[in-house]
């Protein structure tokens, strides 16, 4: 999904699927409907992924321990 999200004002939080620590951590932003933005939180300034809610989830699914 091309990121056309306006995410100047977006309020970032952990993910709680961020395995933890300072240096290894994503942030995502809620309030996006139909979409998930991600990004690393090493990098605030840097570029977002802009994820379709459902691929998101098949995604977490994947992936969960």
């Amino acid at each position: 999904m091309k990121n056309t999200l306006d995410l100047s004002n977006a309020a970032w939080r952990k993910s709680s699927y961020s395995a933890g620590g300072d240096n290894n951590c994503l942030e995502v932003a809620d309030g996006y409907p139909g979409a998930v933005p991600v990004r690393d939180s090493k990098r605030p300034e840097g570029p977002a992924l802009v994820f379709p809610t459902d691929a998101w989830s098949a995604f977490i699914e994947e992936h969960r321990s």
